[in-house]
Parts: structure tokens; C-alpha cells; sequence
């Protein structure tokens, strides 16, 4: 019988867990983590026990957690694995915006630290807020998840392409929550003539310069413009405090279209 209440030993396979815990003031709690865990720093001497899809579950048992953050439904497997282990699993799997205020609170309650999450939202949702431009020009926006195939962006990142006054080019993918079902084709790029283009490929570095050549795409607006960018996948596509910064970035870039 444990003589404590909530989860003492905690694996993060969520790359953002241990930067929300660290805000909850629960870092001390992270037991292990994900190879791609960046954020806080002193998060990359812990203990990895594999990639985001590669995640090995007798190295996460080693560790004897009672509790394992995981995200998406391409760590469903792996989280189905845990419970077959007798591990104890929050499942996160957010889409849009409001799913991830909504994970941080899950996250609290299930550490007993409610109102600090809730503080934590809170703050966030002034932060981004004070990003807010209610512009009439909204510059069109291609944002690239992956390469190869073409993976548009999830749909929290359309929420925050609107709310820093663009616009994004494939609107109708932001409510398709497996990668899968936001791929596109380069053509179908070259069409909707981007004013922007922002690559975060997850885990890699973007190679700028095989997107500005791709072809048929050199007479778009955002190459000719020299506007083709990169935002780091951790702080755009990772759903922790650091999209705050993602987002200041995602503005300046945005903002430079709409006033060239």
C-alpha cells in the first residue's frame, strides 16, 4: 500500500510533460523521459526510454512508475503495452487549442495539483492572448509538419495561425487529428499560393533550401518574398508552456507578410 496520495514516480513519453510539471512544481517527480524531452533543460540528463513512436516498455517498467504520460494516437500502442504491464497511463491526445488548456488540467488533478494547473492555463491564455491581431489582411499560411509525405499542421496550430492574424491555406484539415489525414500534395501547395510558408518537422531540423526549390513552387508568393521559415518542432508542435515562444515567432513572421 502507498502511504501517499498521487503519482511519485512519473515517465514522460509526452515530450511536453516534464516542462508542464516543471511549472506545476512537480519536475522532481520525473523519473524518466522521451529522447525528443528538451524543455526544461535539466530534463536531458534523465534516463531515456526511447523515441516518440519508439518508446520501449520493459525500459519504462525498469522505472517502476506509477504514473505514464503519453500523446497522440501514434503512441497508442505503446500505451496500450504499459497497461498490459500494470502501469498506470494518461493518455493524452490533443487536436485543437482547447484540448490542450484541458490536458494541463488533467495533468494537475491527477498529481493533485489542480489550482496550480489551473493557474498554469490561465497564464498561458493571457499570454497568448496579448499575441492576439484582429487584422482585415490575413496573410495565407502554409504550415509543414513533415516532408515526406507533405503533413499540413494540426489543428492547434490553425488556431494559433488565426489568432496572430493569419490565415491558414488548408483550413479544412484543422479538425483531422491523425497525420495521416492532413496529407497533401505539393501541387495542391503551389495552388493555394502561400504568402508564408513555416516548416517544423518533428524531431528534424527543416532543410529551408529543398522547400524554397521545390517544383513548381519557386513562383510562389512566400519563396519569391524570401518569407519561408522555420519554427523548432518543440515549440510549435510540442503542447507545453514553450508554445508561448512558438507562437511570438509564428507572429513576427505573420506580421512581416502583412506589412511588406
Amino acid at each position: 500500500m502507498r502511504n501517499y496520495p498521487y503519482p511519485q514516480r512519473i515517465v514522460c513519453l509526452a515530450a511536453e510533460a516534464p516542462e508542464i510539471l516543471a511549472h506545476l512544481g512537480a519536475l522532481e517527480r520525473v523519473v524518466a523521459v522521451s529522447s525528443h524531452a528538451r524543455r526544461p533543460e535539466s530534463v536531458r540528463t534523465l534516463p531515456k526510454v526511447g523515441g516518440f513512436a519508439t518508446a520501449d516498455v520493459e525500459k519504462v517498467m525498469q522505472h517502476r512508475p506509477d504514473l505514464v504520460i503519453t500523446t497522440s494516437d501514434i503512441q497508442a500502442d505503446i500505451a496500450a503495452g504499459l497497461i498490459r504491464h500494470g502501469a498506470p497511463v494518461l493518455a493524452l491526445n490533443p487536436h485543437r487549442l482547447s484540448d490542450i488548456w484541458q490536458n494541463i488540467l488533467l495533468i494537475g488533478g491527477a498529481l493533485g495539483l489542480q489550482a496550480e494547473a489551473q493557474q498554469l492555463v490561465t497564464q498561458l491564455k493571457s499570454e497568448l492572448d496579448a499575441l492576439r491581431v484582429d487584422a482585415a489582411v490575413r496573410p495565407r499560411v502554409y504550415f509543414e509538419e513533415w516532408y515526406d509525405p507533405l503533413i499540413s499542421g494540426i489543428g492547434w496550430v490553425d488556431d494559433l495561425i488565426h489568432l496572430v492574424g493569419g490565415q491558414s491555406i488548408f483550413p479544412e484539415l484543422a479538425e483531422k487529428g491523425l497525420a495521416r489525414q492532413r496529407i497533401i500534395s505539393a501541387e495542391a501547395v503551389a495552388a493555394a499560393r502561400p504568402d508564408v510558408i513555416i516548416a517544423s518537422w518533428c524531431g528534424k531540423k527543416a532543410n529551408l533550401e529543398s522547400i524554397r526549390t521545390r517544383s513548381g513552387w519557386e513562383m510562389l508568393p512566400a519563396v519569391q518574398q524570401q518569407r519561408v521559415y522555420e519554427i523548432p518542432s518543440e515549440l510549435i508542435l510540442q503542447t507545453g508552456p514553450s508554445l508561448v515562444e512558438g507562437t511570438r515567432l509564428l507572429k513576427q513572421m505573420i506580421d512581416a507578410a502583412r506589412e511588406s
